[in-house]
């Protein structure tokens, strides 16, 4: 198999640093109260539905780093199905995909059961980690941002 080149379009760190300090500031914010290995569950599951490669590539990194498994990081795209994830991680993860799915809505049951697991102040971090992995994914995959570039 050859690796094929996708040139990049634009870098936006440099050419916008203001945004991207921005995106950056909020990125770290949303991850104050959440447990870190559940911030890295988000990032990939949003980053798989988006098929950002960069953001897929960027946060299995920190997932294993956080002490994540490979077989939950392998299975992350099948979640409902593999049994390997807490009650909490699933309702993050259900969450995830309704914001990142947007124009499908988020249910109530999806919403209620994230509030069952996360009180206010963590369900707020939650929703500003799930859109901020999505302002990211969206910047990357326009840019044709690609694993193993800066």
């Amino acid at each position: 198999m050859t690796n094929v080149a996708i040139p990049p379009r634009m870098n936006l760190p440099v050419v916008a640093p203001k945004v991207f300090k921005a995106v950056l500031t909020l990125d770290a914010v949303a991850r104050e109260r959440l447990d870190p290995v559940l911030v890295e569950l988000v990032q990939i599951r949003a980053s798989q539905i988006n098929r950002c490669a960069y953001c897929i590539d960027y946060h299995t990194g920190d997932a294993r780093r956080a002490g994540e498994s490979e077989a939950r990081i392998y299975q992350l795209s099948a979640w409902q199905e593999a049994g390997l994830y807490t009650a909490k991680e699933r309702a993050a993860l259900a969450l995830t995909e309704a914001v990142t799915l947007l124009p499908q809505g988020v249910e109530d049951e999806v919403y209620d059961e994230a509030a069952r697991h996360f009180d206010d102040t963590e369900l707020a971090h939650l929703i500003a980690l799930i859109f901020t992995v999505n302002a990211w994914n969206r910047m990357n995959v326009t840019t044709r941002k690609t694993p193993g570039t800066e």
